[in-house]
This record gives structure tokens, sequence and C-alpha cells, in this order.
């Protein structure tokens, strides 16, 4: 038998991949969706869309007319001149309202009728120029185991001139400290965690208010006042 004899003709090949459909590679399927399906999908993105755009559009005023505030510290102002004045009339004495111009920053200021001590007080409290705390509490009816509470137990350590007037002095020896004054009738208490320095700045303050606070009209009997404040830190 010959070499020609034993290779089988090209032709011969070609013709048995045309008889044998399955030796040929399958087309990829691709799905057909019907027109009707699509235009309904269509129809339905584009609702979402409206939608959504709707709801944008809603919210927007309500943003735009309640702006957030700028910085993560940013507080709202506390009117201690306001809030005072609408406890005189319950106090039975003008509260005092330290100016300090932009220095000692007010968070929260209130009237507490004394339900739990049995002492109606006026709060104040103040964030001092090196970030530190001092409270002020005054008050017509301060005894001597409210002071004891007010001023955490701490032991008299001597006295501190501030707006021309000696105030008690009481230390901790560590970063807790206050000052008590009786003055013009009240009772007036700084307690807090500031610097002695900073506590004479405020002293000097709320020493300069008394002397300018018009006399108060007695409270009239039966007269509340709901509690006003901002909330503390």
């Amino acid at each position: 038998m010959s070499e020609t004899q034993d290779k089988p003709a090209a032709g011969n090949d070609r013709n048995a991949a045309e008889d044998n459909p399955t030796s040929a590679p399958e087309a990829p399927f691709k799905p057909v969706i019907p027109a009707k399906a699509a235009k309904r999908a269509n129809a339905s993105v584009i609702g979402m869309i409206i939608a959504l755009v709707l709801c944008v559009l809603a919210f927007l005023p309500v943003v735009l007319m309640n702006p957030a505030p700028k910085g993560e510290n940013f507080r709202p102002p506390v009117d201690v001149a306001g809030i005072a004045r609408n406890a005189t009339d319950v106090a039975g004495f003008t509260p005092v309202t330290p100016d300090t111009g932009d220095t000692f920053k007010p968070n929260y200021a209130r009237w507490e009728t004394g339900t739990d001590t049995g002492v109606p007080t006026w709060e104040v409290g103040y964030l001092t120029p090196k970030e530190a705390f001092i409270g002020l509490i005054q008050t017509k009816q301060a005894n001597p185991t409210w002071i004891l509470q007010q001023t955490g137990n701490l032991p008299v350590t001597g006295t501190r001139s501030a707006g021309g007037q000696d105030w008690e002095l009481r230390d901790s020896g560590k970063d807790k400290r206050s000052m008590t004054l009786q003055y013009k009738g009240t009772t007036i208490i700084l307690s807090g965690t500031a610097s002695i320095d900073e506590f004479a700045t405020l002293a000097a303050a709320v020493v300069k208010s008394a002397d300018q606070a018009p006399a108060a009209a007695s409270p009239q009997p039966g007269a509340t006042l709901s509690r006003q404040a901002t909330p503390s830190p």
C-alpha cells in the first residue's frame, strides 16, 4: 500500500464534520426579553428615580431652614440675663448675672425650686478660658448642711479677696475648690475645677453684678416658675 493511500483526504475530514453536528462548537445562548417586559422594567426604574427626586425636593427646604452646626463643639448661646429676669419674681432676690465678656461662656442657666434639697437656687455653669468649669449657685435660704453639700465637704483653707469682698476659700489641694460669699442677703457659691485665678476673675464679676442688681420684690404666695435651662455638658 502506498503512502498516498494511507492518508485520508482533507475533503473527507470536512465532510465528516458536517455530517456530525455535535462536533461543532455551540454558540452562546442570548435570552431575548419581550418588548412589553422591557418596557415595564424601564418604567419601574424611571418611577424609582422620579420618587427619589421628589423626596429630595420635599426635604430640601427643611434642611435649608435648619442648617447643621458648623462645628462639633458648637453650642447654642444661653440667655443668662433673660432666664434670670424670669426667675426674679419667684426668687425674692435678683439673681446675679456676671458679665465676663466672651471669656467665660455659660453652658446652662436655670432656677431650681429646691424640691429635693428644700433650698431653691439660681444656678449657672461656666466654661472658663482654660476649658475648666465653674458652677455658680445663689440662694436666700442657705443653711450649714446645704453649704457643706454644695462645697463637697471641702475644708476651709482661708479667704480670697475678689471684687472687694473676702470670699471663704475651700480647697482640696488638687483640682477641686470652691469660694463662698454671704452678700446682700444671699449666699453665693462658686465650685469647680478651674484655677484659683479664674475663680477670682469670675468672683469679681459676680460681686459687680450683685452691686448693680435692683432690689427684688418678695415672691408672691403660690408663685411658681418652670425650670429653664440648657443641657449641661
